[in-house]
C-alpha cells in the first residue's frame, strides 16, 4: 500500500491511509506500507489517480479508502467484518470528511507543512494557501482559542460513545476507523492536544491506539 509520508519516511499521517491500515489489521491481513509524498505523482500514476491510499493485492489495484474498504470486505469475506452494511457509515464518512477534517486542517496545516520535504513544502503551501485563502501562519494563528469549536463538533461522538463502546456498536468497525483516522492524523503530525484526558472520546481513542497490537500507538507521532 502506498502511504503518505513526511520528510521522515516513518511519519505516516494521512487520515485516509490510517483508515485502511486499521482495516487491514482488522481483517488480519499483512501489508507493506510504501512511503509516498505529495510531489511523487508518477509513483502512483498506474492507479489512474494522484492520491493515496493505493492498494496492490496480487493483480488487483484499488484506490480510494472507501473503495479499498469495500474491496477488502468482498475479497476477504471470511475474516472479521468491517460492518460496511451499517446504515450510519456513509453519514460518518461524509461528516468526517466535510466537517471534522476541515476543522482539524485549520489547526494542523502549518505542522503538516513543517514535517514535509522541501519539495513537498512548496507544493503544500501553494495548494493549501489557495484553498484556505491566506498564509498558513495566519490560518493557525491563535489556534488554541479555536479548540472549543472543535470540542463542540465532537458532541455527537460523545453522545454515541456514552451509549455504546464503539461507533459501530459493541465491536469496532470501519466507522470507528474513519473517525480514528482523523485523530491519528493529528497525533502523527502535531504536538497540539485536541482532547482532554477526561473526555470519553479520549478514552475511545486510547482503545483504538492500543488495538491490533498497538499498531497506531507505535507510529511515529506525539504523546498527546
Amino acid at each position: 500500500m502506498y502511504d503518505l509520508a513526511g520528510a521522515d519516511e516513518n511519519r505516516r499521517f494521512s487520515p485516509y491511509c490510517w483508515r485502511i491500515r486499521m482495516a487491514l489489521a482488522h481483517k488480519g491481513l499483512d501489508v507493506e506500507c510504501m512511503p509516498w509524498r505529495f510531489t511523487e505523482k508518477d509513483k502512483i500514476k498506474f492507479s489512474g489517480q494522484e492520491r493515496v491510499p493505493v492498494l496492490l493485492d496480487g493483480n488487483n489495484t484499488v484506490a480510494d479508502s472507501w473503495e479499498i474498504a469495500k474491496y477488502l470486505e468482498t475479497a476477504y469475506p471470511d475474516s472479521a467484518s468491517l460492518k460496511l452494511e451499517h446504515g450510519e457509515i456513509l453519514f460518518i464518512k461524509f461528516w468526517a470528511e466535510t466537517v471534522l477534517h476541515p476543522e482539524m486542517l485549520q489547526l494542523l496545516v502549518l505542522d503538516i507543512h513543517d514535517n514535509l520535504t522541501p519539495e513537498d513544502q512548496s507544493y503544500f503551501r501553494e495548494s493549501r494557501e489557495k484553498l484556505l485563502g491566506k498564509p498558513l501562519e495566519e490560518v493557525v494563528a491563535n489556534r488554541q482559542n479555536r479548540l472549543p469549536r472543535l470540542q463542540k463538533l465532537l458532541t455527537p461522538l460523545r453522545s454515541t460513545l456514552s451509549k455504546q463502546e464503539y461507533l459501530s456498536g459493541g465491536t469496532p468497525g470501519f466507522s470507528d476507523y474513519i473517525v480514528f483516522g482523523a485523530f491519528q492524523w493529528a497525533r502523527c503530525i502535531s504536538a497540539i492536544s485536541l482532547l482532554n484526558d477526561d473526555d470519553i472520546v479520549y478514552g475511545w481513542r486510547d482503545k483504538m491506539l492500543n488495538m491490533h497490537g498497538g499498531l497506531a500507538l507505535r507510529a511515529v507521532g506525539y504523546p498527546v
